[in-house]
């Protein structure tokens, strides 16, 4: 019998569809064996798609799937309705009111943030790796929900797995980025180095957004291997590529 998808939810999105995904339930091979939603992972595209098909259809069936082309980026898009996947905007936060679609992140360490109003029927996503988050992609997207009718204290956000403080070493020229308030979110790592608490980062960034609700998972992509992929442990392993895992939120059909 096949491996079923693994969606992990949080209580703090109750009522609304969404799902936090690993590697658990795909057919991919190799090193990006799994559910790998990502086309640059020297996978074969007929799998991706395939596990991009079986990803949605655990979190919202019958949803049309709209995601970017991230870049690292602070800017966010307001959906309206689908694209074609090969025209994909540039961007790393996405937006809607708009019933019937299913907005996707896609990440291997970064932290991916899902978010909704559901009171205002509004749902948001982004992808918050370090440049994003310090550039601020999560204040664009509470932007842009707050846009279509949503209220910052009505919106609760949730942080998906993500590389944990433990396994996020970095050097002094990654601390300098960041001013001397985020010092707390740094503890001593080898002599010229830190280790960089992403998820605290981005809840704090949330917290100051204006966010009413933050929740996080507490999930290292890093340590728990046979879950998740991970950019960083495929590095260290000299591993040829790494999957990508998909975080998904959407608002139902009525009716």
């Amino acid at each position: 019998m096949a491996e079923p998808v693994e969606a992990i939810r949080s209580e703090a999105l109750d009522g609304v569809p969404h799902g936090f995904l690993g590697r658990r339930g795909g057919v991919s091979t190799g090193v990006a064996g799994g559910l790998n939603v990502g086309f640059g992972a020297g996978d074969d595209p007929a799998s991706v798609k395939e596990n991009r098909r079986r990803a949605a259809e655990a979190v919202l069936a019958g949803a049309r799937l709209v995601s970017v082309h991230q870049v690292h980026s602070p800017d966010c898009v307001v959906v309206e309705g689908p694209w074609d996947e090969e025209k994909r905007p540039h961007a790393d936060g996405l937006a809607t009111a708009r019933p019937g679609l299913l907005l996707g992140i896609v990440t291997a360490d970064c932290a991916p943030v899902l978010l909704a109003d559901r009171q205002a029927g509004v749902v948001g996503a982004a992808h918050a790796g370090w440049r994003g988050a310090h550039g601020g992609v999560v204040e664009s997207v509470v932007a842009a929900m707050e846009s279509l009718g949503a209220r910052r204290e009505s919106i609760a956000a949730v942080i998906g797995p993500a590389i944990a403080q433990a396994s996020y070493e970095v050097g002094e020229d990654f601390r300098v980025c960041f001013g001397e308030a985020d010092a707390r979110f740094f503890t001593p790592g080898r002599p010229g180095h830190h280790h960089f608490d992403l998820e605290a980062y981005v809840a704090a960034r949330l917290d100051r957004a204006g966010v009413g609700r933050i929740g996080k998972l507490g999930l290292d992509t890093y340590t728990q291997e046979s879950r998740f992929f991970s950019y960083r442990r495929s590095v260290h392993g000299g591993e040829p590529g790494y999957g990508r895992q998909f975080s998904l939120i959407g608002l139902p059909v009525s009716g």
